[in-house]
């Protein structure tokens, strides 16, 4: 029992350590009321050195009576008064342009209040992290903003949806945070701002604690995988017990002078493993 124990929190740990930021629960809880790491992605990201944090929440459910309701993975303020929301979507099918359109609508129809003029709503930033370059250009970020067609111009509404490929690694700024998104220890990270708080989840108890559901996800997918596992080894000896079902029938049934047709018709063996079946008797 206490060697079960052991390895049990040997896997726990080996879990804990593989962990980076591109992991959704895992960033959670590296921004979870952490405004000076929010506030180093929304200064690299908007290459803007003045951006101010003022709070930050992760999992923000946003209920909508009339529609769709959205639960965003990290939704930010900063002095100005404007909001961030930042998704992190390992998947491509995560980060399709419509749900970018809709958090975008989602966040204005939540922060205008009764009243309010059209004005005062805030300006808001749907800021997308995705594991691949979705939009194809290989560029390492993506400002979409309404133009005039007549124009050119910028149609300023206040609302922003940046892509940000997470494939572009390199020495600028944005390239080290990606880096930093995929770094599983402290020591490595070139964000100090990260740094503290991925010692602190990783390396102390209170941290391992604090991640219990990330661990549980992790049980759950391991006994759903082994329950698969043990449905594909039933399966498989069902169909061994059954082959061999099937080759002793025709064994018997070519023993007792059956033709090759006969037998295969009757066994369901092919008609090349009747025949060497019977290649074997006649040996």
């Amino acid at each position: 029992m206490q060697t079960t124990e052991v390895g049990q929190n040997s896997e726990i740990k080996q879990v804990i350590g593989s962990l980076c930021m591109m992991n959704n629960r895992f960033m959670n809880f590296m921004l979870d009321d952490n405004k000076k790491a929010a506030q180093v992605f929304l200064r690299v990201i908007l290459v803007d050195d003045k951006i101010k944090v003022r709070n930050v929440r992760i999992q923000s459910f946003i209920q909508n009576i009339y529609g769709h309701s959205s639960q965003l993975d990290i939704l930010a303020q900063d002095s100005k008064g404007r909001y961030f929301n930042v998704e992190v979507q390992r998947s491509d099918e995560g980060a399709p342009a419509r749900r970018a359109r809709f958090y975008s609508s989602i966040l204005d129809t939540h922060f205008l209040q009764p009243g309010k003029l059209y004005e005062e709503l805030p300006d808001t930033y749907v800021i997308f992290i995705t594991e691949n370059d979705v939009l194809h250009d290989n560029l390492p970020l993506y400002n979409i903003r309404r133009r005039i067609d007549e124009n050119a111009k910028c149609f300023e509404d206040g609302s922003h949806i940046i892509y940000v490929n997470s494939q572009r690694r390199d020495n600028t700024a944005l390239g080290k945070l990606m880096q930093d998104l995929y770094c599983t220890e402290p020591k490595n990270l070139h964000y100090h701002e990260f740094a503290e708080r991925m010692e602190f989840l990783k390396y102390s108890k209170e941290g391992e604690e604090k991640m219990t559901d990330v661990i549980e996800e992790y049980a759950a997918r391991k006994a759903e995988a082994l329950a698969k596992e043990a449905v594909k080894k039933a399966a498989k000896k069902a169909e061994e017990k059954e082959q061999a079902n099937r080759i002793e029938l025709a064994q018997g049934l070519l023993a007792d002078g059956m033709s090759i047709e006969f037998t295969v018709r009757h066994s369901k063996l092919t008609e090349a493993e009747v025949r060497e079946l019977a290649s074997k008797l006649s040996a």
